[in-house]
């Protein structure tokens, strides 16, 4: 079995008991299903869970080269150097990042509303950029894009391999085909 959720923000990545916190156990409702790999509490977006041990870790290990998309709203306006630092691999002090896709996007059109909403300053600009990496590190796009001047406001992960979020709100969930993976 392999489902994919929107993780809302402020979720947190398992299904045991948090007091005074959300876990996936609000959402859904299947069990003996685990997340392959993480998504923060901070992050929201695809979060992938599955029953299936090896699929877990081929979907979770940087080893498998499988693409994750994440859209970062940014503080500032990311200038072309940092965009091409972010494509290069950026050194994050305890590793460098692989070759990574990164580009500008407009603001997603169909973007729900965060709640909390990210604070809001009238003399900051705030952008959007894409990424796509084929490793995930702890915290490594938030890294990524403060190390090169432009700390990340908000990020959703919209997409692992070929499964995507598209038609599910924050909180909902649907089963997937495996094969649509990669």
């Amino acid at each position: 079995m392999l489902i994919a959720l929107n993780k809302p923000f402020g979720v947190i990545s398992k299904f045991s008991p948090e007091p005074g916190k959300r876990t996936l156990a609000d959402y859904v409702p299947a069990r003996n299903v685990y997340p392959a790999g993480r998504l923060d509490t901070d992050s929201e977006g695809l979060l992938l869970l599955t029953d299936d041990g090896a699929l877990q870790a081929r979907i979770a290990n940087p080893r498998h080269k499988l693409a994750k998309v994440y859209w970062a709203q940014v503080e500032g306006s990311p200038t072309d150097a940092a965009l091409a630092a972010l494509r290069a691999g950026v050194d994050l002090g305890d590793f460098v990042t692989t070759p990574a896709g990164a580009r500008l996007i407009d603001e997603p059109p169909n973007l729900w509303a965060r709640d909390p909403p990210i604070r809001y300053r009238a003399k900051i600009p705030t952008a959007w950029i894409e990424l796509t990496l084929r490793e995930g590190k702890n915290r490594q796009v938030r890294r990524m894009t403060a190390r090169v001047g432009f700390p990340t406001l908000r990020l959703v992960r919209v997409a692992i391999g070929n499964i995507g979020l598209t038609g599910l709100a924050p909180g909902e969930w649907r089963e997937v085909e495996v094969e649509n993976l990669s």
